[in-house]
C-alpha cells in the first residue's frame, strides 16, 4: 500500500537533543556552582545521562506522574533524597532555561519536511508528553508542519509497544501500512514501527552501522527515496 504519512520521532531525529541537553547542561551547572561535585563537566554530564535513562525507562514500564520522574532524577543527581517537588521542580527549571536557549533543528529538518510537504501528511508521536513536545514544536517554529502530536505521557503507553503507533495512525485517519515512522532509535522507533505494521525508517546519524534488518538512512535527505520505494535509498541491503 502506498505511504500517504509520515510519522516523527523529534529528540535527535529533526531536533539536536544531545546537543542542546550538553550545552544547557553545562551552563546550568556552572551557574549552580554544582561542577566541583563531580570533579569534571563530563562526569557531571555522563551522570545526568544515566539518570534520564534510568528514571525514563522506570517512567516507561509503570507509569505515573510524569513530573515525578523528573523530580527523582534531580534528587539523585544532587544527592539530595529530602528535596522537596517544589525544590526540584524550581532547580529543573532554571535547567530549563539554559537548555532552551541552546535549543536547534537538525539542518536537513526544514529542507526535507519542504520536499515531503506537497506529497505527504505528517504527525508526530513521542515519548516524551504533550506539554513538552508541542511546546517545542512551536519554540522551534514547525508546529503547523504536523496535523497531530501525540505524546506517550497522555496515551498511557510508549513506543516501541504497537499501541502507541497505532493511536497515531488513528489521529491521521490512516492505516498502518500507509504511514512511515522515522527515529533515531533502532529499536524503540525503527523495529517498533515495523512490527506494528508501519514502514519503519531508523535515522542514523551517526552512520554506526549494524542492524540489517532495518532500513537505515544517515541522513534525512534520503528519506524521500524511501517513501518512494526506490531501493537505491534506505534499503537494508544498501544502508545495513
Amino acid at each position: 500500500m502506498t505511504i500517504r504519512a509520515v510519522l516523527w520521532d523529534i529528540d535527535d531525529t529533526i531536533f539536536d537533543y544531545a546537543s542542546a541537553d550538553r550545552a544547557g547542561m553545562r551552563a546550568h551547572l556552572a551557574a549552580e556552582g554544582h561542577l566541583g561535585a563531580y570533579g569534571t563537566v563530563e562526569e557531571a554530564l555522563r551522570r545526568w545521562k544515566e539518570l534520564t535513562e534510568l528514571h525514563w525507562r522506570r517512567y516507561e514500564a509503570e507509569g505515573g506522574d510524569f513530573r515525578d520522574q523528573r523530580r527523582d532524577r534531580v534528587r539523585d543527581f544532587l544527592g539530595r533524597p529530602g528535596l522537596t517537588a517544589v525544590e526540584a521542580d524550581a532547580w529543573f527549571d532554571r535547567y530549563v532555561a539554559h537548555y532552551e536557549a541552546a535549543w536547534e533543528l537538525f539542518p536537513d529538518t526544514v529542507p526535507v519536511l519542504d520536499l515531503l510537504a506537497r506529497d505527504y501528511r505528517h504527525g508526530v508521536l513521542s515519548n516524551s508528553s504533550i506539554h513538552n513536545q508541542d511546546h517545542k514544536l512551536r519554540t522551534l517554529g514547525v508546529r503547523d508542519r504536523f496535523e497531530a502530536v501525540v505524546c506517550a505521557a497522555e496515551l498511557g503507553v510508549a513506543k516501541p509497544a504497537a499501541e502507541a503507533f497505532h493511536a497515531a495512525c488513528t489521529a491521521l485517519g490512516l492505516a498502518p501500512e500507509q504511514v512511515a515512522y522515522v527515529g533515531d532509535q533502532p529499536d524503540i522507533d525503527a523495529r517498533g514501527a515495523v512490527e506494528a505494521g508501519l514502514l519503519g525508517v531508523w535515522l542514523d546519524r551517526a552512520d554506526s552501522g549494524g542492524r540489517p534488518e532495518l532500513t537505515r538512512i544517515t541522513d534525512l535527505h534520503q528519506l524521500p527515496g524511501v517513501l518512494r520505494g526506490d531501493t537505491r535509498f534506505g534499503a537494508p541491503s544498501t544502508f545495513g
